[in-house]
């Protein structure tokens, strides 16, 4: 058996369908009731942002949140930021791509090549909007703000787009809206691009390119 076949007897058992999405309403649970009675105070941006990837990525987004976006963690650091980086490039990305399979391959019924370029596109759009929104409610230009998230953004998305897609394409380039693995190879690729989108976000910080999301203890002060 192959690791393309391993893999999509796994996604396509009920079993294991069943598991998964018992965790991810676990995780949103917890994730809900943390934000509410321990973190109010993180500000909407990111409520959103760890509210995505939990719901992409269920208990690794629960884990990536308890880790590094509570007012509670005990010291910052440079794992820490990487997290909460690529959280936030995450969550508009895999917006922009699940919007995009749906659009490709539901509504215009197109062949992967283009499924995977306007895939793509639809993730850039999604991932830039995630930046240049708040430098636009900042007062900062719409050219400068564009000009930000280009140069801060553009290599993590890139990775991130790389890995989701062709993970997908990989296990899922046959199937359909109506097959199961359709949508559990899409949940399964976002998961690899955040992985893969991780040490580019660690790197891209250590070396100035982007500041990383602010430490969410001090919004607790």
């Amino acid at each position: 058996m192959t690791l393309e076949q391993a893999l999509e007897r796994i996604l396509t058992n009920p079993a294991f369908l069943l598991a998964w999405g018992v965790l991810v309403l676990g995780s949103l649970s917890v994730l809900v009731w943390d934000l509410r009675t321990n973190n109010p105070m993180l500000g909407s941006l990111m409520k959103y942002v760890w509210g995505f990837t939990v719901l992409y990525s269920g208990p690794i987004g629960i884990g990536v949140y308890w880790y590094s976006g509570r007012s509670q963690i005990t010291h910052d650091s440079l794992w820490r930021r990487g997290f909460r980086s690529v959280s936030h490039c995450y969550s508009g990305c895999g917006a922009g791509e699940i919007t995009g399979v749906v659009i490709a391959v539901g509504l215009l019924t197109l062949g992967n090549v283009p499924t995977a370029l306007s895939t793509f596109a639809l993730a850039y759009v999604a991932g830039y909007a995630m930046t240049v929104g708040p430098l636009l409610q900042e007062g900062v230009g719409f050219r400068e703000a564009m000009a930000d998230a280009f140069y801060s953004e553009t290599a993590s998305i890139a990775v991130m787009e790389v890995v989701a897609i062709s993970t997908d394409l990989w296990l899922a380039g046959e199937a359909t809206m109506g097959d199961t693995l359709f949508w559990s190879a899409l949940v399964f690729s976002l998961s690899m691009g955040l992985i893969a989108a991780y040490p580019v976000n660690v790197l891209l910080i250590k070396w100035g390119v982007k500041e990383g999301m602010a430490n969410p203890a001090s919004m607790a002060s």
